[in-house]
């Protein structure tokens, strides 16, 4: 018997024990290309499955593929490391509203059981979330290596690739005008919200590939509705082998990382750990090249564990690990408010606090975040579910300078807050018929939120004529805390109904309810329409009602009488309860295809809000507090194209938005009297309101036919300015820029010609090119605490080994 036959034999006994999959046959196989050559694992297609999961597979290689029955609907995942010639085969818009909107050519794929199983359950598991109507941007396991940076860049500085999205102080991003209403994934399952201010839990190294989905969510999203961010984990099917890396350069940035997957029989696993040293911990709040004060040391690690019971039933366990510290950094030259001089100079002063000037105060920050999930799936034939049951505990801690916050800021405080979250998540897909596909499902959090602070205060002894406080040396210490335990809940049921060939309705209903420092609930319809109007062209149109809860870790009760008569006494004592959010929201937009391999998408929304929800930063310690205006507006357009064709790949986006606010009704206190008295009966652009946000990149390998590609690549990020303090609270932005950072990779496979090393990757990044000074933030507008100043010109290099 010829190997050929010999192999396709192996495949038919392998269909007729698994009737339920697809098995493709290779052609050939003496001229397959070599395994392990170029990039590892880097998945080529933009592409949507048929019931919305996003293609996480590698591109056909060099040889042919011909389905011994109609082709899976997700594409299945690689195994090993391959060339950019082999990722180079499909390309699909990274925009889509239509769960169908391209699907690639058919791919091969390694003839294992556990692989085919595995990507079968995964296609199931996709299509339990359908995002039909919404908006979704998707990042590729290429895209997010063609990003520079690769797996070393933050999370943050990939989603500024997607339209909409921008970015701000410690790490934040903004998703169309709203503050921080973003909800993370991990598979599909939810994550409750988290204490992370500077550090982000999630690493872009966990993520095998991502997703942003946006606009009128349908009915299976609730809680957090700005934007979804769901990642595909790393997993030892996908993922399989080891990787160790080295990665840093300036500003002492040292990086080293490890990651390693594999399978044994029914089980795999997979595990990815590593370690970040820096001084550029936050954001600079001077103009300088290198910031004073700012060193950053963070651990985070990744576990992930399946066990496939068989083609129907798998049981999996993700668990993370973040710790994080910071150095706040220093702003030279800054006026002491509260200095006391009999005392300030004294030698006392210097032996027991050391040096109050500005630049030498010793402020730390101390994050953590621990979270796991466990997950059942099932699948039952025209019903699949998964079921999962969900923990997560972050903390935070604030160490002041003891005398510099004192003089500065008229309190020294001591701040530590926690909040642990468990839950449950469960979604159910029934395939009625043809025209039907029925989704229902619950989510249910009880958290519990501890707040602790030990303040020393001035105390106040009198007034002078002109109204100024009088304060003496003598200090007071002010003890407070409180706690609570509250949950909220939410239920859904949809239809996914295609009346005709190319319409598809989407409708459904939501109920949400929250019992924890506020009570509240709310029934959310919600519609999609997507049609299918003409070749290569997707319309769609969408309502959706929201509710959103206020964040519970972010709501302190704080006993503001305690402060009277002390240097830490609020302008107004009026601190009314934190309200949820509801929300119309209306969207509509089109995608089409232009030529083969390139695409665009325009999209436009509004949003019209009742007790919308905005944070800021309001004192010494960096822990954000949330706030309602009593009316709220959001609207804005959005345009994006990519092109891929080969070893080429390129993007662009543009959106304008305009988000406005009126009457702040709760948590007062933290406000001037002043800006509410505006405020109250006037319109203003929301602190975080950019008007014009833009990015774009691309990406070239040269000899990528070859086992030694070599791999341009470039991004660029635009913002018009976030809000600043004019004549009126916030009426005007802060100066625009532009940045751009540049990537140059090297692979060699077999570099050192030792059996168990494979691919070898040499890596220099370049961030901000041209060392552009630009200004995130001046320091002035509602809830702004800092000057910030984006990061300045910085060399990175890394090398990394696949084995």
């Amino acid at each position: 018997m010829t190997p050929t036959r010999s192999l396709r034999s192996h495949i038919l006994l392998l269909s007729c024990s698994l009737p339920a999959l697809t098995v493709w046959t290779l052609t050939t196989p003496a001229l397959a290309a070599p395994a392990g050559a170029g990039q590892a694992k880097a998945a080529s297609s933009r592409a949507t499955t048929s019931r919305g999961a996003t293609s996480r597979g590698a591109s056909a290689p060099a040889t042919s593929a011909v389905p011994q029955s109609s082709p899976p609907r997700n594409i299945v995942p690689s195994t090993g490391s391959r060339s950019d010639a082999e990722t180079a085969g499909t390309t699909a818009s990274r925009t889509s509203f239509d769960a169908d909107a391209s699907t690639p050519l058919p791919q091969s794929v390694p003839h294992e059981e556990h692989i085919i199983v595995n990507a079968r359950l995964d296609e199931i598991r996709s299509a339990l979330q359908s995002s039909t109507g919404a908006t979704t941007y998707r990042f590729t396991r290429r895209d997010i290596e063609n990003n520079p940076g690769g797996d070393n860049a933050p999370l943050n500085t990939l989603l500024l690739q997607a339209p909409g999205v921008a970015q701000d102080s410690f790490g934040q991003i903004h998703i169309r005008g709203d503050h921080n209403e973003v909800q993370f994934r991990l598979d599909g399952v939810q994550l409750p919200e988290g204490l992370s201010v500077f550090g982000q839990a999630l690493m872009t190294r966990f993520a095998h590939s991502a997703s942003l989905t946006t606009g009128a969510l349908p009915s299976e999203y609730g809680f957090l509705q700005a934007g979804v961010i769901d990642l595909t984990t790393k997993n030892g099917s996908a993922d399989p082998g080891g990787d160790a890396a080295i990665y840093g350069g300036a500003r002492d940035y040292f990086f080293p990382s490890l990651q390693y997957g594999g399978h044994a029989g029914k089980w795999d696993f997979f595990g990815t750990a590593d370690f970040v040293h820096n001084r550029v911990g936050v954001e600079n709040p001077t103009s300088s090249f290198n910031p004073i004060h700012d060193l950053s040391n963070q651990y985070h690690a990744l576990g992930h564990l399946r066990y496939t019971a068989d083609e129907n039933t798998r049981i999996s366990l993700t668990g993370g690990v973040s710790n994080a510290q910071y150095q706040l950094p220093n702003n030279p030259g800054q006026q002491r408010q509260f200095a006391n001089p009999s005392f300030l100079d004294s030698a006392l002063s210097q032996q027991v606090y050391g040096s109050v000037d500005s630049a030498s105060l010793n402020e730390r920050q101390k994050e953590i975040t621990d979270f796991g999930i466990l997950s059942l799936q099932k699948d039952m034939g025209t019903v699949s579910l998964q079921s999962s049951v969900i923990a997560r505990y972050s903390s935070l801690g604030y160490s002041p300078d003891p005398l510099g916050d004192l003089v500065y800021n008229g309190i020294s405080q001591h701040a530590a807050r926690s909040v642990f979250s468990t839950g449950s998540q469960t979604d159910v897909t029934w395939h009625a018929n043809s025209q039907h596909t029925v989704r229902f499902g619950y989510q249910v959090y009880v958290e519990r939120n501890v707040s602790k602070t030990n303040s020393i205060v001035y105390q106040q002894t009198g007034i002078e004529d002109d109204g100024t406080l009088v304060y003496d040396g003598s200090t007071r210490t002010v003890h407070d805390g409180s706690g609570r335990t509250g949950w909220m809940y939410g239920l859904y049921a949809q239809d996914e109904w295609r009346p005709v060939k190319n319409l598809t309705i989407n409708y459904g209903l939501r109920f949400d309810g929250v019992d924890e420092y506020t009570h509240a609930k709310q029934v959310s319809p919600r519609i999609n329409i997507v049609w299918r109007a003409w070749r290569g062209g997707v319309l769609h149109a969408g309502y959706s009602r929201y509710f959103t809860p206020p964040p519970f870790e972010l709501v302190a009760n704080t006993s503001l009488g305690k402060y009277v008569g002390t240097s830490n006494e609020p302008q107004t004592l009026q601190n009314n309860t934190v309200k949820a959010e509801r929300d119309h929201y209306f969207d509509a937009g089109v995608t089409q295809t232009l030529l083969p391999g390139w695409h665009a998408s325009f999209d436009a929304y509004v949003k019209l809000a009742k007790n919308m929800i905005d944070e800021g930063q309001f004192g010494a310690p960096i822990i954000l507090s949330a706030f309602n205006y009593r009316r709220g507006q959001v609207n804005g357009y959005e345009l994006s194209t990519n092109y891929e064709h080969g070893p080429l790949s390129l993007y662009g986006n543009a959106a304008w938005s305009r988000a406005i606010g009126k009457d702040i009704t709760t948590a007062q206190w933290t406000m001037d009297p002043d800006d509410l008295a505006y405020i109250q009966h006037r319109w203003i652009h929301l602190d975080h309101d950019q008007r014009w946000t833009a990015s774009a990149g691309g990406a070239y390998s040269f000899f990528y036919r070859t086992g030694h590609p070599t791999r341009i690549s470039a991004s660029m990020v635009y913002g018009s300015g976030l809000r600043a303090d004019g004549a009126v609270p916030n009426g005007r932005s802060v100066p625009i820029y532009a940045t751009f950072n540049l990537s140059l990779v090297q692979s060699f496979r077999d570099l050192f010609h030792v059996p168990f090393l494979k691919r070898t990757q040499l890596r220099l990044d370049v961030l901000n090119l041209f060392d552009k000074t630009y200004q995130i933030r001046d320091g002035s507008g509602i809830g702004v605490g800092a000057p910030q100043y984006g990061l300045r010109r910085t060399i990175l290099t890394g090398i990394s080994q696949r084995f």
